[in-house]
């Protein structure tokens, strides 16, 4: 088995300080570069940040912290985790991206989706009663401006190009782009259309029912006659010296976040019980580096993925918790993940 990518994603969750208060988002986004920082140092592969509207995530404008954070590292590659194409100008997003692959020396990657919540609808104008449409006709221009030729493009969502050249253009000659999937067929047909490598957005459940979608992404991208790409995994999951730790110290924010999210959309609160199950049998990779290990093992081997990202914030866990893990993450996880696989 060739050597699977290793990285970390986050939304940026606002979090609490020392005295358990939340902390000012200036604060958050800070202490994200920070986490980013450390995780360059310790070896991670990829460094994903999320793009959110809403008053617990502090980062709007992902593509700028992520310049500040490939301004202050060597080697990882930094993404988006997702840029919610929807609500957003795929001609913008090009050269947003484009520049940071400039300041990163080419280690940009774009993550594009629907994203998880619907906030960026109402603030930029859009109908979600058009949401299908405006992210299958974006999805279809970014497709043509990712060659980095003169577009000529016609839709219904935004004024169509003629022969357009954008700038400015890559040293690479494209910037490397995933298409994120939450577990709709034609979400995944649509991946294997365009060229996009997949990411499979896995936050319930046992990782191994998403092997369909695995085999049928692989199918359609023979059927559209396109090389192999790859796919990643998208999951939760915290990391500290001890199980127990682990559990512990993840489980009143992991509640409170999940409890909010699930009000808004009409969940049951989380119980102790179902976080436990969750996380011996679903989709939470937590607890000691040794279990963590083991687990994410578990997931590349039963969908066979080229990359596993661990999304290691969940709402108002600590700066310092954070640091903890993703230190734990790249020190131990990663190096016990690479001898369990052989690679």
């Amino acid at each position: 088995m060739a050597r699977v990518e290793f990285g970390l994603d986050t939304f940026g969750d606002v979090t609490v300080g020392p005295d358990g208060e939340l902390l000012p988002y200036a604060q958050v986004i800070r202490n994200v570069i920070d986490q980013a920082v450390l995780a360059d140092e310790v070896g991670v592969d990829v460094f994903g940040l999320g793009e959110h509207h809403r008053d617990d995530y502090a980062v709007s404008a992902p593509e700028i912290v992520l310049a500040a954070v490939a301004a202050r590292t060597r080697r990882i590659k930094v993404g988006t985790a997702v840029t919610v194409l929807s609500s957003d100008d795929p001609v913008r997003v090009y050269e947003r991206f484009a520049t940071l692959a400039a300041i990163s020396d080419g280690r940009a990657e774009i993550t594009l989706g629907r994203g998880s919540f619907t906030e960026s609808f109402p603030l930029f104008g859009y109908d979600l009663a058009d949401y299908d449409r405006l992210f299958a006709e974006k999805a279809d221009l970014m497709a043509e401006l990712l060659t980095e030729k003169a577009v000529t493009w016609q839709g219904t969502v935004r004024p169509p190009l003629d022969n357009q050249e954008v700038y400015p253009k890559t040293e690479a000659g494209r910037i490397p782009t995933w298409i994120g999937v939450g577990g709709s067929p034609e979400s995944v047909v649509r991946a294997a259309q365009y060229g996009f490598p997949m990411v499979l957005a896995i936050i319930g459940g046992d990782p191994a029912r998403f092997a369909p979608y695995v085999d049928l992404y692989h199918r359609a991208l023979a059927e559209f006659d396109r090389e192999r790409l790859p796919v990643a995994v998208h999951a939760p999951g915290f990391v500290a010296a001890t199980d127990e730790e682990a559990t512990e110290t993840l489980w009143p924010h992991a509640q409170r976040v999940l409890t909010r999210i699930g009000a808004e959309r009409g969940w049951p609160p989380l119980t102790r019980d179902r976080f436990e199950a969750d996380i011996a049998e679903g989709a939470w990779h937590v607890g000691s580096p040794a279990t963590v290990a083991a687990k994410i093992a578990r997931t590349v081997t039963a969908l066979g993925i080229q990359r596993f990202d661990l999304k290691y914030s969940a709402g108002t866990l600590p700066h310092e918790s954070l640091m903890t893990a993703i230190h734990l993450y790249g020190t131990e996880v990663i190096p016990r993940v690479c001898e369990l696989l052989g690679t």
